[in-house]
């Protein structure tokens, strides 16, 4: 029988996971299927379940890592911890919630670490901004939460300042803004005060190179892209929809 997979989100058509583990099914002749749920609202969550009883696991992207819990059974210590599940596993009916997410972000970005890597901005404060978070906690790397307006722990973008570039020498893009087909547009900082000591790390992997990350490299900074996180992650949601 064949074994259903999927993504969760809105406005997915672009997704990488569909892309990816069809070839990967593909390329290991393994007869499984993956497939997009694209739903306006969460609340019809319940109805990809109901419609699918076959479905083995599934992945959740923007702008449901958060939304998506109060419909699951349970959720790991991980996921707890962190707010946000990005992989759901399905046994015997019951919906457990979990987060590769950090660990993806976490072994991409860990091999470009220096000593004076020791704190971080958070552009962004959904629910892949926790699961950054919760990785560069682990990393022992301080961090710092940007958004729009002022909310708890966080600072706003006009707050940031050349004392704020000497301080924090990783800047990392959680936010959506740049995604195809809106490539012409950035979070608003002052990209002039990157320099070589700074990463510019953006979870956005299409385009390959995104505004915010054209902007740093332009100034010296070190850059890095999404992309490999999204396939360490994907290969650890495979590894629990298998364990």
């Amino acid at each position: 029988m064949e074994k259903l997979f999927g993504l969760v989100g809105k406005n997915i058509a672009y997704s990488f996971s569909r892309t990816y583990f069809t070839e990967k099914f593909s390329r290991l002749e393994l007869n499984c299927h993956y497939e997009n749920f694209d739903i306006p609202d969460i609340s019809q969550f319940p109805e990809i379940i109901k419609h699918n009883p076959d479905v083995k696991g599934l992945n959740v992207t923007i702008p449901y890592k958060e939304s998506v819990i109060p419909y699951l059974d349970s959720l790991t210590e991980t996921a707890a911890k962190i707010g946000a599940v990005n992989t759901i596993s399905l046994n015997d009916g019951m919906l457990t919630g979990h987060n590769t997410d950090h660990y993806g972000f976490q072994k991409s970005l860990a091999p470009l670490l220096q000593p004076h890597h020791k704190k971080a901005l958070i552009l962004g404060t959904g629910g892949a901004s926790k699961a950054v978070a919760f990785a560069l906690e682990t990393l022992g790397i301080s961090y710092q939460l940007v958004s729009r307006k002022q909310v708890d722990n966080s600072i706003c973008y006009d707050d940031i300042n050349d004392k704020t570039f000497s301080e924090f020498h990783i800047i990392i893009n959680t936010t959506p803004i740049g995604t195809f087909p809106d490539t012409e547009v950035c979070t608003d900082i002052p990209y002039d005060l990157f320099t070589n000591r700074h990463i510019a790390y953006d979870l956005i992997y299409n385009p390959e190179e995104t505004l915010f990350l054209k902007k740093a490299k332009s100034h010296g900074a070190v850059i890095k892209n999404g992309l490999e996180m999204l396939q360490l992650q994907a290969e650890k949601a495979w590894e629990i929809w298998n364990s």
